[in-house]
């Protein structure tokens, strides 16, 4: 089954995105949303400078974290569509519908009522077109971040989970249930499939829909596109263990580790096309290791190999306002 005995995912860590232009991703997830912005860096990858900007609830807890590639600056853009991530699912408190209802309205964000599970939903759009919904909760302990006039009971908590539109779902519920380590069994709501991954009660959701209408999606990077959901694995070694399990399964399209400052990465390809992350934040300190608690976000950082490169690199970078 691909399980081992030690290995164990904790939960969500973080969802990254592909989007457009760097600007209207602040104001969107900081002005709209009210999200904490806690760093301000660039792509590991490659060698073109490209903003990767992170938000967060009040804490920057692992699974409460969204970060960005804003793409349109080097003209890269993607394509939605099958076989990919499509939603970003959010949990607000439960009874806050009516109150983001009216909030996303006013900022002139189109938000649709829909019920899923027997529950109200608000589905709206990033102004790249990548899909959201927020997902009403109940028990959530996460602290939302009450940027711009969002009150504590109604700020965001964090992630709810991740929606994957698949061609053939079978394969994509077996990897997430057997292999990657899913709790309890699937729910299924017409073409959509539920399941939790993991061992926390909040933020690990995965909702497969079946969608044999759209073409491919693209998997490079590219404005209006998800580019991989991240995994809570706690340590390396059981990062190590989870990685080795995977791949004793078939499942052999996954990388070696990669080191992004704040955490260290194995990716691996799923057969339903979303790209997951297995993440392990650094025990230097996350987030805080190159800011204070209370500065997060306020300085533009890099890393080591790209220090010598600072000016050269902030000057190419389209400026933002935080």
């Amino acid at each position: 089954m691909g399980r081992t005995d030690m290995a164990y995912i904790k939960g969500s860590h973080h969802v990254t995105l592909s989007v457009g232009n760097a600007q209207d991703d602040v104001d969107f997830h900081v002005k709209v949303l009210g999200m904490r912005f806690i760093k301000r860096t660039v792509l590991f990858d490659g060698s073109l400078p490209i903003y990767h900007l992170y938000y967060s609830n009040a804490h920057g807890d692992p699974s409460a974290v969204v970060t960005t590639f804003p793409w349109a600056q080097a003209g890269l853009f993607g394509t939605p569509g099958t076989n990919q991530s499509r939603e970003v699912l959010l949990a607000i408190p439960h009874g806050s519908m009516n109150y983001w209802h009216d909030r996303l309205t006013a900022h002139d964000v189109e938000v649709t009522d829909v019920e899923r599970f027997g529950q109200r939903r608000l589905a709206f759009r990033h102004p790249s077109g990548i899909e959201y919904m927020f997902v009403g909760s109940t028990g959530d302990g996460r602290v939302g971040h009450t940027g711009y006039g969002v009150p504590q009971e109604h700020a965001v908590h964090g992630l709810h989970g991740i929606g994957v539109h698949v061609h053939t779902p079978d394969r994509m519920v077996e990897f997430a249930d057997r292999s990657f380590f899913g709790q309890g069994d699937p729910v299924e709501e017409r073409d959509v499939v539920a399941l939790q991954v993991g061992e926390a009660k909040v933020g690990n959701h995965v909702e497969i829909t079946v969608n044999r209408r759209d073409d491919q999606g693209t998997w490079h990077y590219g404005a209006g596109t998800h580019h991989h959901f991240a995994w809570d694995l706690e340590t390396l070694e059981n990062q190590d263990e989870a990685k080795f399990g995977i791949e004793g399964a078939g499942y052999t399209d996954i990388s070696e580790l990669k080191d992004r400052k704040y955490f260290k990465s194995v990716y691996v390809r799923t057969p339903g096309g979303a790209l997951f992350e297995l993440a392990v934040t650094h025990a230097e300190g996350g987030w805080d290791c190159d800011e204070s608690p209370h500065e997060l976000g306020t300085r533009f950082q890099l890393p080591e190999q790209f220090e010598h490169r600072r000016e050269e690199i902030f000057s190419r970078l389209e400026p933002i306002d935080i």
